[in-house]
């Protein structure tokens, strides 16, 4: 189909790179219609923006907790860690009981390498509430852990897998950290529950979970 495809691009453009490209635009905008492997192109102007709005915010008023914890969410996104822990760690006295303030500060905790704070950071996140960013927290907790001490890592992906039963992504990504510890054949248990959450759900649901039903396929077939 893609050489029948190519072949025609190029007998109405009359060059092979403008068939490429055109070839190349008419995959990206299928998978992110129908799909959706590749990441938008359009997602880092966007967040870039956002994040531009919420510093000028702050640099207008500096207490503003909304856009320092906007910022800080964005540096993560972009993992500049030591950005978003500065900000958190501005907002924390104010927001010490939320949930998703103590998760980011856990999260950059241990992404800058202060392992134990972090870990304590997470824990009390989840205890404030145990469904806070949808299971994240376990799994940064787990591959922060999986290094040093794999017990501590396994119990908290046991802990992800009981509380987010539907999520392909989590299933898939438990898989892949599975496989990271060694444990292959727990890894390929994951990636089969990849496939058989997806069959299972309803299919409006599929698209944003597609993705990591194909990835779990094909690690299922490598690993």
């Amino acid at each position: 189909m893609k050489l029948f495809l190519f072949a025609l691009f190029w007998f109405i453009f009359g060059n092979p790179a403008a068939a490429v490209i055109f070839l190349l635009l008419l995959l990206y905008f299928v998978d992110r219609r129908f799909i959706g492997i590749f990441p938008s192109v359009f997602r880092p102007f966007q967040r870039n923006r956002r994040l531009a709005k919420a510093l000028q915010d702050i640099r207008e008023r500096p207490f503003d907790i909304s856009a320092k914890q906007e910022a800080a969410r964005l540096y993560m996104e972009k993992q500049r860690w030591q950005e978003a822990l500065h900000l958190l760690m501005e907002i924390e006295p104010s927001m010490e009981h939320s949930a998703e303030v103590q998760c980011d500060l856990g999260i950059c905790l241990l992404k800058t390498g202060h392992t134990e704070e972090g870990e304590r950071r997470i824990w009390q996140a989840l205890r404030l509430n145990p469904r806070v960013r949808y299971g994240e927290p376990y799994l940064r907790l787990a591959e922060s852990l999986a290094a040093t001490n794999q017990e501590k890592a396994i119990e908290a992906l046991r802990q992800l897998r009981e509380s987010h039963s539907s999520s392909c992504e989590t299933y898939y990504r438990l898989g892949r950290l599975y496989e990271s510890l060694g444990r292959r054949q727990e890894a390929k248990e994951m990636y089969r529950e990849t496939l058989d959450v997806y069959r299972a759900l309803p299919r409006y649901k599929r698209k944003t979970e597609r993705r990591w039903a194909l990835f779990a396929a094909v690690r299922q077939m490598i690993s």
